[in-house]
């Protein structure tokens, strides 16, 4: 590795574009395997639209405060997430961006801490969190980074050692998206590896090259089952979920959202809640559910507060 490393607000911007690029690109290829937790064949499209929402919001945006443009773009996203997918994608830029406030570089340990804390907000945000997924890329990612840290011999405010973090990332994410096929059982009926997870390499593929100037080879994806060009669209001959996919924005005090969380668990799955904004008097709540019929939600959030944003879409009517 001979690249000079970058790490300011410029390789951050570089990332959000490369992000988006690269998602678009491989888009056609993540829906083909998209059968968890739904073969609704949307992942990769999800991913894409709303990371281009993130990108856009801070496309104009001034700032040397690294947390601050991310957050911004994060909560862009969430704003208008896509998906299962999408929502997670923002969560975990949400959460990445918390130990960057303030910080005009990134440095290893700063990775290490912003790659925790996306794990953690991404986890949490679900109610019932599946190993196998691309929570267990951000998972892996995040050990990966803490270990290096600590292992390192070079000063953890250098460039040095924030390469030894980003190569000790790449290493385990490409095993760890590998292994999804082994730890969902439709996945491993399927012989393919989830596309959620793909979905998080790639993010995290273009956040190393935004960093040190290198891209992945394509030969990176090989080991992925199913993922090849030549691979046939399995989500289009497997079994899908009845139902739809209901998504708003709601203004809610913490206990609030805590007893339509609980509410919406007992309607449906697939549920996911976490704040857009930070600890004001009320919180903006992101949510996402699958439910058999959109009413049977919807009266429940709207007994809640008044949601906005309200897309409802159909789950066994996806084309990828």
């Amino acid at each position: 590795m001979t690249a000079k490393i970058a790490s300011g607000v410029p390789a951050a911007a570089t990332w959000l574009e490369s992000m988006v690029g690269a998602l678009a690109n491989h888009s056609d290829r993540l829906d083909a395997i998209n059968i968890f937790p739904v073969a609704d064949g949307d992942t990769g499209s999800n991913l894409y639209l709303t990371a281009r929402t993130a990108h856009d919001a801070v496309s104009v945006l001034e700032s040397e405060d690294l947390g601050e443009y991310l957050a911004t773009a994060g909560r862009a996203g969430m704003e208008s997430a896509r998906g299962n997918s999408g929502t997670l994608l923002s969560v975990f830029l949400i959460g990445f961006s918390e130990p960057l406030l303030g910080q005009p570089r990134l440095t290893g340990p700063l990775l290490a801490a912003a790659l925790e804390r996306g794990r953690v907000r991404a986890w949490s945000a679900l109610s019932d969190p599946v190993p196998g997924t691309m929570l267990s890329v951000a998972e892996s990612a995040a050990r990966a980074a803490s270990s290096a840290v600590a292992q390192s011999t070079a000063d953890p405010s250098s460039r040095a050692n924030l390469r030894e973090v980003l190569t000790a990332v790449q290493e385990v994410t490409i095993q760890s998206v590998v292994s999804t096929e082994d730890q969902l059982g439709t996945l491993t009926k399927a012989k393919v590896v989830d596309a959620g997870a793909v979905g998080m390499l790639l993010v995290l593929d273009t956040l190393c090259a935004a960093l040190t100037g290198e891209e992945p080879e394509e030969s990176r994806y090989t080991p992925l089952h199913g993922y090849g060009i030549q691979d046939p669209h399995i989500h289009a001959t497997s079994s899908t979920e009845e139902g739809v996919e209901v998504m708003c924005t709601i203004t809610l005090g913490a206990l609030e959202a805590a007893t339509l969380r609980a509410r919406l668990d007992s309607l449906g799955n697939s549920v996911i809640m976490s704040a857009v904004n930070g600890p004001n008097e009320a919180y903006r709540w992101r949510v996402h559910v699958h439910v058999p019929a959109a009413e049977d939600a919807l009266e429940a959030i709207r007994e809640a507060g008044e949601p906005v944003n309200v897309s409802i879409t159909d789950l066994c009517t996806h084309s990828g």
